[in-house]
């Protein structure tokens, strides 16, 4: 098939593209970054350097490469760590998850591509009712903290116009918290934090958490793209877990002292209710829907073998 990447020097983007050229299809890519062509061209893909909120130049882009299947992986993650101010981390982030979407989706449109694949998030914009494992039936967080708001609109957005569209084959991947070799919980910053035991427990640590390895995260959108079965999913592991377990435990993977423990109304002062929520609130994935219908399953079945296995690595 013809299949393009949008955003496929991200972490999904990387890992995916050698899986699909490697399975036989025809893959474009595109990247905001010149640099960044070569590795794509020696991935066996065939690069375009072009900004997604550009339109024009976006539409050149789909309707020269005459895709089958688009799959949206835009993010500005790069310098998105500072989840104190987490709407304005993720300001450009949310353009991609709203203006860019809007502009791929058009362009989508006009080239007759069959199928749209794009990226979402399983975790904080669950509602904070009912059982801490959710499925892609329950409920999004009707009020959540200020500090998420934008962003959980830039979600809610994304996922209506792909997963509610009756002009082609929608499917949302809710991606949990990735890690992999140095990325995500593993690029350095957080694991520097728990060392410096400046990464606390906040509450109870009833927050509750569902991680996905980025290889597996990669092989879930292959199946998404090869499996015709329409509909949002969580992409995570099968071991969802409450905040106390997991990083306690990371704490001791990486052999330094636990974390220290402050309590939720300091918390709120220091960090932002945003984060008292993420360490006490959150809800969890159930990964049910995307191990039945896209035949997908986890190689990192836990997080417990998945960190030490890339610490191990490092």
């Amino acid at each position: 098939m013809r299949v393009l990447v949008a955003g496929a020097t991200g972490a999904i983007g990387i890992r995916l593209i050698p899986r699909l050229v490697a399975a036989g299809h025809s893959v474009t890519a595109l990247t905001r970054s010149p640099s960044k062509a070569e590795p794509l061209l020696r991935a066996g893909a065939r690069p375009v350097v072009v900004d997604a909120l550009d339109s024009p130049a976006l539409r050149e882009a789909v309707l020269g490469a005459k895709p089958e299947i688009v799959v949206h992986e835009m993010t500005a993650l790069a310098n998105a760590s500072d989840l104190r101010h987490f709407d304005h981390a993720f300001a450009q982030t949310n353009r991609l998850r709203t203006e860019g979407l809007d502009h791929l989706l058009a362009a989508t449109r006009e080239a007759g591509a069959r199928k749209v694949v794009a990226q979402s998030y399983c975790r904080w914009p669950f509602a904070r009712v009912g059982g801490p494992i959710k499925t892609e039936d329950d409920p999004l967080d009707s009020t959540p903290p200020r500090e998420f708001e934008r962003s959980l609109r830039a979600i809610r957005h994304l996922e209506s116009a792909v997963a509610d569209a009756s002009d082609f084959e929608g499917v949302v991947l809710r991606y949990g918290p990735f890690y992999g070799p140095r990325s995500g919980l593993f690029d350095g910053s957080a694991l520097d934090q728990l060392r410096r035991r400046l990464f606390p427990l906040i509450g109870d640590g009833g927050g509750w958490w569902s991680f996905v390895h980025l290889d597996d995260a990669a092989e879930a959108t292959a199946c998404a793209i090869e499996e015709d079965a329409p509909g949002i999913y969580n992409i995570v592991d099968d071991d969802p877990a409450p905040v106390r377990d997991w990083l306690p435990a990371l704490a001791a993977i990486i052999g330094v002292k636990p974390p220290r423990h402050i309590p939720r109304w300091l918390a709120r002062i220091v960090a932002g209710e945003h984060m008292v929520v993420l360490m006490t609130e959150s809800r969890a994935g159930s990964n049910a829907k995307a191990r039945r219908e896209l035949g997908w399953r986890p190689a990192h079945a836990s997080w417990r073998q998945g960190f030490a296995e890339v610490l191990a690595s490092a």
